[in-house]
């Protein structure tokens, strides 16, 4: 019979792995918790409306990559396809938004959407997620923008790449809307992708973030939107980048740069690098005004961003295993001696100490125990032979110096 294996597109994270996801958690929790920010955990399945309404229905993301069904009690839900919509429904529902204060949360955890998987990105993928919602100034996208870059300093990646954009606003944005539509539909239509062609009419933005090189390449003659924002947006840009200046955050401005969600408006950004292959989005977010009211809250600006653990763990630095305290190997092969119990409550007492270590009770020579504990990089090994153990001791190895003497096992009581 052969053995079941995982389903495409995801992973188990076995410990080498998992310690990254470990460290970024730590160093998350570290750094957004100086800027006032607290942990939120939603859950894993929501209304499908929530997200039909919030990303949009012409995203890809919506009509696509959703996993999305029926349950018992015949309601639509759907697996989270990303973080802020469920953070400001579970805001909302809360009523944790006040107006006139800022409210702020980060959380991390799976996120799930069917495309085709590649590296740094699975159908199951980990995120990073951080929401400051209830300020409309300028200072608060710069702040989150360099909470981000805090974060992502201080995980040791480098090489890194910010790039900033305006997305307008209600105001501006239906008269880009406009000149981009009689821009593609001057083109031959053909030239599009079939969703590109239906993009054009429904949601031209959508077209500028087509990854399918033809589309890419008809893109690059399109108008920008930095050529249409209202006096307000430009205004608000060029409060964002005067106060980025300030900061000293090196960044370039890409009129291009559009988010693959439709609440973005405003200030949008993205972190790419290019040390994981071609130039690769690790991390991004913007402002999303108007989103709290169209979930059905008050209509309290917000701005965020999302990072892809999976990328980010691409970037840094593996972290090595803790070292063990020490090391545990039963010599005593006598049936009915009582030594793997003597053992058991052996290591239960050091581990009462705070220390950290595995009990070996597979049998097995010496040499090989010794060989096992080095690998583990443990440092002291106790040895609980026949003799050790009628006599009420055990050895101790110190695996560094290479000492080695007996101690009561009473002594640790």
């Amino acid at each position: 019979m052969s053995a079941i294996q995982k389903i495409k597109g995801f992973s188990d994270l076995f410990p080498e792995d998992s310690r990254s996801f470990t460290r970024m958690e730590a160093v998350a929790r570290a750094t957004f918790g100086r800027y006032g920010f607290g942990e939120l955990r939603t859950p894993l399945l929501e209304r499908t409306e929530l997200f039909a309404k919030g990303i949009g229905e012409d995203t890809d993301v919506v009509g696509k990559e959703m996993y999305t069904f029926t349950d018992r009690g015949e309601r639509s839900v759907t697996l989270r396809p990303e973080a802020t919509a469920g953070v400001l429904r579970a805001a909302i529902e809360a009523g944790g938004i006040e107006t006139g204060r800022a409210a702020r949360y980060y959380t991390f955890g799976p996120m799930f959407r069917y495309e085709r998987p590649q590296k740094g990105r699975l159908r199951q993928f980990h995120q990073i997620n951080a929401e400051l919602i209830g300020s409309p100034e300028p200072a608060a996208d710069v702040e989150v923008i360099l909470m981000l870059q805090d974060f992502l300093t201080s995980l040791g990646i480098a090489d890194l790449s910010f790039e900033l954009n305006s997305l307008g606003c209600r105001e501006c944005r239906p008269a880009y809307r406009s000149a981009l539509t009689s821009y593609f539909e001057a083109l031959d239509a053909e030239k599009l992708c079939e969703d590109c062609r239906r993009r054009m009419h429904t949601n031209p933005l959508r077209v500028l973030d087509c990854k399918v090189p033809a589309c890419k390449a008809l893109v690059a003659g399109a108008p920008v939107i930095s050529d249409h924002l209202c006096p307000g947006c430009r205004d608000n840009f060029a409060a964002v980048l005067a106060l980025v200046d300030r900061a000293g955050l090196k960044y370039s401005v890409n009129p291009r740069l559009v988010r693959g969600l439709d609440y973005y408006q405003r200030t949008t950004f993205e972190v790419t690098s290019g040390a994981i292959g071609s130039q690769t989005a690790v991390a991004g977010g913007g402002r999303y005004d108007g989103l709290v009211q169209l979930l059905g809250g008050p209509d309290a600006p917000g701005v965020g961003f999302a990072c892809g653990m999976e990328r980010l763990a691409m970037l840094m630095q593996k972290p090595e295993a803790a070292q063990l305290d020490f090391f545990l190997a039963v010599t005593d092969t006598r049936e009915g001696s009582g030594a793997l119990a003597a053992a058991l409550l052996l290591a239960h007492k050091l581990r009462s100490r705070g220390l950290s270590g595995e009990c070996d009770y597979a049998a097995g020579s010496m040499k090989s125990r010794l060989r096992h504990a080095g690998r583990l990089n443990v440092r002291k090994c106790y040895i609980l032979g026949a003799e050790e153990f009628d006599a009420g001791q055990v050895t101790v190895k110190d695996m560094e110096e290479g000492d080695q003497l007996r101690l009561d096992i009473a002594a640790f009581d």
